[in-house]
């Protein structure tokens, strides 16, 4: 399996079995949903992992996902509120509930939130299940008249969106830097940042971790249409970005979801970051053995579309069938990838451009497909090249070699690598790679690795990826 799939830990899947049949059934990456709770809850969570990690002796990646600044309305005058199509509501700050005696007032006690608002500006709650436009402004930049652009039921506490809007609020709140803390303590290898806005967010989350004395990959989560606008500046700060859909379907219009999602599939490729798609993949299972038809379809165009990872959340978290949730996006991935490989009919070849090092991962590529190679192999010391051949989709497996484990833990999110720990006893990156097609198992006698590396030579500041080899075992 080329896709990587990234498990949700929660009630359901907490039981060391649970996590080795999911291993079993292809998860690389385990997902702590701070959301839920602090980092601090997680720390049996962590230390099970390692042990499985060690048991298996595949490399796990454990990702630790930020609460980030969640915003609710207050509490309503009532239980709850009958919303129809066409009716008028208030939006305002808290205290001024009492002045509106004629209709539902909506309190959001955030007042920076209110300022710039405008007719036509739209407001969702309720997760999206109620929409409404400002239909008049009452006292600018504080209490609004609302229209409703459909029916439900609004009550206390729910969420509220400004879809199109810059939100005026840090991604990183008090309590992410507290988890983020805790969590690079207990040893989590990456974390993903909520509601980014732009790469200010980033570098806000890169600096805490620089007070801390370390730096492990920051995945953006891309929940708003801002962050979309932004993304090449977000792709360029961060190590891989999430296509959350529950919340960006909110900020986006539902119908260009799809094709949203499409975009920044095909921009993550072109940067060598990879992408994972997450939210309501196969969310019948929460309750059924078997997916719906269409969240079937759904997980197999996102692997055609390029996805490096799929994310399941409540299925595999509270569902009552985890493993079965699991197994599923492996059996997927088994028909989809191979009908991916056959519609590209070799790599992808590199935009006309100058640039080296996509053209020598490309030239790999291509030769390990001429050569019926069994595999291509790397040395990395940051990820890097492997990320280079990963974007090319070769049909072989990558072996990434790298001596550090933090670069280990990366090369889990991408689509094809198999990441290896390798020490540095030999100090040519070639001969590492070489010793370990020969002494290790998963080369037979007779196959051709093709090998990338980068062997220094005078005048060469910096070592780079070079040379390709066609090695025989």
């Amino acid at each position: 399996m080329r896709i990587k799939t990234i498990a949700t830990l929660g009630p359901s899947s907490l039981e060391r079995e649970t996590m080795r049949a999911m291993v079993d059934n292809g998860v690389r990456i385990f997902r702590l949903n701070f959301s839920h709770g602090s980092a601090d809850d997680f720390r049996a969570t962590v230390e099970t992992i390692r042990g499985l990690e060690r048991e298996s002796g595949i490399p796990l990646t454990i990702m630790g996902d930020l609460s980030g600044p969640k915003i609710r309305i207050g509490k309503l005058q009532g239980p709850s509120a009958d919303v129809s199509q066409g009716d008028s509501v208030y939006l305002g700050p808290p205290e001024d509930a009492g002045r509106m005696d004629d209709g539902i007032f909506i309190p959001l006690a955030m007042p920076e939130l209110l300022h710039g608002l405008t007719p036509s500006s739209e407001v969702a709650l309720s997760d999206g299940m109620l929409r409404f436009e400002v239909e008049r402004v009452l006292e600018p930049d504080r209490l609004y008249l609302l229209r409703a652009l459909n029916s439900g039921i609004l009550t206390s506490h729910k969420g509220i969106t400004f879809p199109g809007r810059t939100v005026p609020l840090a991604a990183l709140t008090d309590k992410d830097r507290t988890d983020l803390r805790t969590g690079l303590d207990l040893g989590i290898d990456s974390f993903a940042l909520s509601f980014v806005q732009g790469p200010r967010d980033i570098e806000d989350i890169r600096e805490e971790m620089r007070r801390c004395g370390t730096q492990v990959p920051v995945i953006a989560k891309l929940e708003r249409e801002n962050a979309v606008r932004s993304l090449d500046a977000i792709l360029d700060a961060s190590d891989g970005v999430m296509v959350a859909r529950g919340d960006l379907g909110l900020e986006c219009p539902l119908p260009s979801l799809p094709v949203t999602q499409k975009r920044i599939i095909k921009a993550c490729r072109h940067a060598q970051k990879p992408v994972i798609v997450a939210t309501q993949m196969l969310l019948s299972m929460v309750h059924n053995p078997l997916p719906t038809r269409a969240e079937t379809t759904d997980v197999a165009n996102a692997i055609l579309d390029g996805a490096d990872c799929v994310m399941l959340s409540e299925e595999t978290a509270i569902g009552s069938h985890p493993v079965e949730a699991v197994r599923f996006i492996r059996e997927i991935a088994a028909h989809a990838e191979q009908f991916l490989l056959e519609q590209l009919q070799g790599p992808y070849p590199p935009k006309k451009e100058k640039n080296l090092p996509k053209y020598l991962a490309y030239s790999a590529c291509l030769l390990a497909e001429n050569t019926d190679s069994r595999a291509l192999a790397c040395h990395t010391q940051s990820g890097q090249t492997a990320a280079l051949l990963s974007s090319r989709r070769p049909a072989q497996p990558i072996y990434g070699l790298t001596p550090s484990m933090r670069t280990v833990r990366l090369l889990n999110f991408y689509w094809g690598v198999r990441p290896r720990w390798t020490d540095d006893s030999l100090p040519n990156h070639l001969e590492r790679v070489e010793k370990f097609i020969q002494e290790g198992d998963l080369i037979r006698s007779g196959e051709r690795v093709v090998i990338t590396s980068g062997q220094p030579t005078p005048g060469q500041q910096e070592r780079h990826t070079n040379q390709i080899k066609v090695y025989y075992k």
